[in-house]
């Protein structure tokens, strides 16, 4: 596996991600996508909406403001709960995360820690600046919620905040989805979306960010729901599993099916089982490495105030096993704070029980696309020999672009037939045109970002109407009817094998 850095540094020539605001020395936390970056980022979240949203009958989609009344993130919480621990170096002023300070230079786990204990463990150990390698002051919380003003004058009146996070603007429009879409109980509302965290040491490309997006999904059940109907349909999902014991015990995770954890009460709760396996099979549909995938559920301590129990699913990431998405047990606490802030009555009539209820949100899979454009990128990233250049093995769902057309030579009539099969395909998808330089470099390029066929248009097309088609991962090719070539595309473009 690459490491970040190689990532960050192809990203960046290829044209798929920019350091933002580079021509100024940049802004940390903060990066643009570029034309190809721009292209798998829309896939990306346009398979998740559709795998997640459109198949379904169960799941709408909002898309709610970034900011929002004030009032919203007090009763979430957010306000006085949200906050990461920071240490400052009292010669230089660099700051770090207390927590990173430790897992990164002693290993350790420092879920659930107090910033009391961690400045304790960092005396104890003698940990001090990375920079100058002074002395550690004390650490301390720092909210990690953007402020702004709204209107004209700014003052404490017109303090609000960019949002954190998708899932509040959920709960704050649940009854008027409820009521405008006739759901019924237990349904999802999901949400794609900008969220913004003052994050102390952004870092990893673009694991760590301040600007980032999340697609989310808030589950609502009846709060006496019996369980997910439809776990049986994942109950033979296999992947490495690593609870709250294994970890306390000093245990290594294990491989094991959904039915077996459920059967052995690793996983208490059916559908958190069912929404871990349907986000971990997500990401293997579109080409993801199923052994890089574990699901870990949070210790007792580090359980957020909201949550009961917790589950991630995980990836192995080149600097070590990160959190990719997020599946909590949060109860009826959000609609009822919202409900005590707002005097607000959230409860909704429930036909099956004839009765008015506030829903429990019982998991609220939630996943950073930013995060999971790196895990595609880590995945199909491969330096190949025989080629001598870089290939990116992208599932053709979510390449940038879909083929490349080229003319063998720059005369003859050649180019402006290769124009013609350009013009016609790329109505329907996002087409390459290139007549620079040798076929073979040309084939080397869209290599190199994951176009996953390449036509080539030649003497022959002239008189006999087929041209040649390269397949990206096993350089095999054929000849084929331009009248077909619709056809093959979209044959290839969902995964299936056209040679």
């Amino acid at each position: 596996m690459p490491a970040i850095e190689e990532i960050a540094t192809f990203c960046k020539r290829k044209g798929f991600v920019y350091p933002s605001s580079e021509i100024y020395g940049g802004l940390s936390g903060f990066w643009d996508f570029g034309p190809l970056g721009a292209e798998l980022k829309g896939n990306l979240k346009r398979e998740f909406w559709k795998t997640f949203v459109h198949q379904r009958d169960d799941i709408v989609g909002i898309d709610g403001s970034i900011v929002s009344h004030p009032g919203i993130w007090k009763a979430s919480g957010h306000v006085d709960s949200f906050v990461d621990v920071l240490v400052d170096c009292k010669k230089c002023g660099s700051r770090y995360r207390a927590d990173h300070l430790l897992e990164d230079t002693l290993k350790m786990h420092t879920e659930g820690m107090t910033p009391e204990k961690m400045g304790e463990t960092l005396r104890a150990r003698n940990i001090r600046c990375q920079k100058c390698k002074s002395e550690l002051g004390e650490p301390r919380r720092f909210n990690l919620m953007f402020t702004t003003n709204v209107g004209p004058i700014q003052d404490s009146s017109s303090l609000s905040y960019l949002r954190p996070e998708t899932a509040q603007l959920i709960f704050a429009n649940f009854k008027n989805v409820f009521e405008t879409t006739r759901v019924k109980l237990p349904f999802g509302i999901a949400q794609m979306g900008k969220a913004f965290r003052n994050e102390i040491s952004p870092r990893d490309f673009l694991f760590r960010m301040r600007e980032f997006e999340q697609m989310e999904i808030e589950y609502f059940i009846h709060p006496q729901d019996k369980g997910c109907p439809w776990v049986d349909s994942v109950a033979g999902t296999e992947l490495l599993v690593y609870s709250e014991g294994m970890q306390k015990s000093g245990e290594k995770e294990k491989k094991m099916s959904i039915r077996h954890a459920l059967d052995g009460v690793i996983i208490r709760n059916s559908w958190h089982a069912y929404w871990l396996a349907s986000m971990f099979n997500w990401f293997v549909s579109l080409g993801a490495n199923p052994e890089k995938f574990r699901i870990r559920q949070h210790l007792r301590e580090e359980l957020s105030h909201y949550s009961s129990d917790t589950w991630d699913l995980e990836y192995n990431f080149p600097f070590g096993w990160k959190e990719l998405a997020g599946v909590a047990d949060r109860g009826d606490f959000d609609l009822r704070q919202h409900e005590k802030f707002s005097k607000q009555d959230l409860s909704v009539f429930d036909e099956t029980s004839k009765s008015k209820v506030v829903p429990h949100v019982v998991c609220e899979p939630s996943l950073g696309v930013e995060r999971a454009f790196l895990v595609f990128l880590f995945d199909s990233y491969v330096f190949d020999e025989k080629r001598e250049n870089i290939v990116l093995r992208l599932h053709p769902k979510l390449s940038p672009v879909k083929a490349g057309v080229f003319p063998l030579v720059n005369k003859d009539g050649l180019p402006e037939k290769a124009r013609e099969i350009y013009s016609e395909l790329k109505q329907d998808y996002n087409i390459f045109y290139d007549q620079g330089g040798s076929i073979g470099r040309r084939y080397a390029r869209q290599d190199e970002i994951g176009t996953p066929i390449c036509i080539t248009v030649d003497y022959d097309t002239l008189s006999d109407g087929s041209v040649t088609v390269r397949d990206r991962d096993t350089t095999e090719q054929k000849r084929v009817k331009i009248s077909e070539l619709p056809s093959l595309l979209s044959r290839a473009l969902k995964g299936e094998r056209i040679f």
